[in-house]
């Protein structure tokens, strides 16, 4: 079925992840997703804005990126640390 969707970022950062790792569309990565969320044990939906961040950093989706000390020194330049 076709249908238009508002994702969360780290929602849809998530769905591309799962599409990339098993070689499957995205439609079929968010609809696996979806299944999961449903076949899970019922708690009441938070917002990500309502999730508190745990210890000093949030903590964001896994990305299938390498974190060089090159972007360490670059965010260090930028927030003056």
């Amino acid at each position: 079925m076709r249908t238009t969707l508002n994702l969360a970022e780290d929602a849809l950062i998530a769905a591309q992840t799962l599409a990339r790792r098993q070689q499957i569309s995205l439609g079929d990565a968010v609809s696996e997703l979806v299944r999961r969320g449903a076949s899970a044990p019922s708690t009441p939906l938070r917002r990500a804005a309502e999730v508190p961040p745990r210890g000093r950093f949030a903590l964001l989706p896994r990305r299938d990126e390498v974190v060089t000390s090159d972007h360490i020194r670059a965010l260090m330049e930028r927030e003056g640390v």
